[in-house]
């Protein structure tokens, strides 16, 4: 169970810097970051959503 967890947070780590803006940020300070991660993390579940409604 803690394996494939690990797998799933991998992946959302991995398109947040392929495809998100997390590979180099514009932004400095932890709450800008916190701020640009929390974007990021929007758009992936917002892409996932099809993928879940089809299950």
């Amino acid at each position: 169970m803690s394996q494939s967890r690990q797998a799933m947070v991998e992946c959302i780590f991995g398109w947040s810097k392929q495809h998100g803006t997390m590979r180099k940020t514009k932004h400095r300070g932890v709450a800008r970051v916190a701020a640009d991660f929390l974007l990021n993390l929007i758009a992936y579940n917002l892409i996932r959503i099809p993928k879940l409604l089809a299950a």
